[in-house]
């Protein structure tokens, strides 16, 4: 495990590096390889920025994005003006059948509901919604229904794995039961594992990924 002293620079060192965050009102501290983000932002867009920032960083085995989203005044809509601005965004801007996801809004923060066939449909919706004007957060409760079997499934995935470039496939262990993947095992880095889960999300008839490789640099 890298030096927690060193790693915090490094991570102050990449924020500031990015263009898109504003480093300078983040708070970081490491322990042990967990990073926590504290201070605020203007948008949630720049939140989620600031989280895939931080998991580049060489070292980093874990997150907690405490970071508040506030917005300026000129960003402030009503609930009512995001609500419709998020069910415009799902009709024009995503693959996503009409009428399968369902809208909520609360003090800025949105809730989608639904049911749709593929992981890529739920992933589309959040990508759609979650960089809108007056967003303060975006939770996904949409259920991706399962279309295939626990063995095609894992078989998918483990053939994926071995296709990439960017992991070691041998290293990572893949589960299926009801539609749910469970991915188990130990990799060099964050971004690896990020991999790892995005690429067992594209699998058809996916529902949920839980995520359990451990980072070992």
């Amino acid at each position: 495990m890298r030096n927690d002293i060193n790693l915090r620079r490094d991570v102050l060192d990449e924020l500031e590096w990015e263009p898109g965050v504003d480093a300078a009102h983040i708070g970081v501290t490491a322990c042990d390889g967990v990073i926590t983000l504290t201070g605020a932002v203007k948008s949630y867009c720049e939140k989620l920025a600031a989280e895939r920032v931080v998991k580049r960083v060489r070292g980093v085995s874990a997150i907690a994005n405490d970071i508040d989203v506030r917005l300026p005044g000129i960003a402030e809509r009503t609930d009512s003006d995001i609500a419709r601005a998020a069910v415009e965004a799902l009709k024009w801007g995503t693959p996503v059948p009409e009428g399968r996801v369902k809208v909520s809004v609360s003090k800025g923060w949105i809730t989608l509901e639904g049911e749709v066939d593929w992981q890529y449909h739920k992933d589309a919706a959040f990508e759609a919604v979650h960089r809108l004007r007056g967003v303060k957060g975006v939770t996904t409760l949409i259920v991706v229904k399962p279309l295939a079997s626990a063995t095609e499934v894992t078989s998918r995935i483990e053939a994926a794995f071995r296709r990439s470039a960017e992991l070691d496939a041998h290293k990572v262990r893949v589960e299926t039961r009801d539609g749910k993947v469970t991915l188990r095992g130990d990799l060099r880095s964050w971004s690896e594992r990020q991999e790892a889960e995005r690429t067992a999300r594209a699998a058809p008839g996916v529902t949920n990924v839980e995520n359990l490789i451990v980072v070992t640099p």
